[in-house]
């Protein structure tokens, strides 16, 4: 029964239905996986934050899950303005350094991302970022982890000359695609489409198919950049 409800809910969640992912786990059983939800359902929709933090300790706070969990939620709140507390920017790199010493080489790989995130959004260090994102790239393509490289590549495009970043945005938003994750299809839709010029028919189409996507889903922090765009 564990194992079916463990299946539901990971498929659930790459569907982007959180609340139902959650609802189909017992905690007590799958309290990492539980956790891994919680905070998913929180960045995506910018909403839950206790439900996450409480979740997240729960867990045995020496595990690489709690860590990197516990790095993630800092990181969001200094990204969304909310909550924010005075030692996030410490607390989040805290985590994903000790994440990062997992013996664990998707865990490592993971960690070594969202620190580059930490550095690039929050810092405006691409300096800093870019070799952390390699680590992690190597990874990803080494043990052949699609999902995984769809996250790093969508985030080393900005850093790449036009023609590079486009092909890495649509090859980030194929392999999303391919596996279903519905929410981070999605949003590699949106920012295929933001960097598109602006007569061009793709970031057209691109914009009818994710607006009323992201509305299903309640994806906070996109309908924001959505609205954002629409004002400038």
């Amino acid at each position: 029964m564990i194992a079916d409800d463990t299946y539901i809910a990971r498929r659930l969640l790459l569907l982007g239905e959180w609340d139902a992912a959650l609802t189909a786990l017992d905690p007590e059983a799958e309290p990492e996986l539980y956790a891994e939800i919680a905070v998913e359902r929180w960045f995506f929709r910018i909403e839950g934050h206790e439900e996450a933090e409480k979740a997240v300790a729960a867990l045995d706070p020496a595990s690489p899950t709690a860590q990197l969990l516990t790095g993630r939620l800092a990181y969001s709140r200094l990204l969304f303005g909310r909550g924010t507390r005075a030692d996030d920017r410490a607390a989040a790199e805290a985590g994903y350094r000790a994440a990062a010493r997992s013996g664990d080489e998707t865990m490592r790989g993971w960690a070594e991302y969202h620190w580059a995130v930490l550095l690039d959004n929050i810092d405006e260090n691409p300096a800093g970022a870019l070799p952390r994102y390699e680590t992690a790239l190597e990874i990803a393509t080494r043990t052949g982890d699609g999902y995984f490289e769809s996250y790093i590549i969508r985030h080393l495009a900005p850093h790449k000359e036009p023609a590079e970043r486009l092909a890495m945005l649509r090859r980030s938003l194929h392999l999303r695609a391919a596996l279903g994750a519905r929410p981070q299809a999605i949003a590699a839709q949106a920012l295929l489409a933001d960097n598109l010029p602006e007569n061009d028919p793709e970031r057209a189409e691109l914009t009818r198919v994710f607006r009323p996507a992201a509305e299903e889903l309640r994806i906070g922090w996109l309908l924001q950049q959505s609205g954002a765009l629409e004002e400038s």
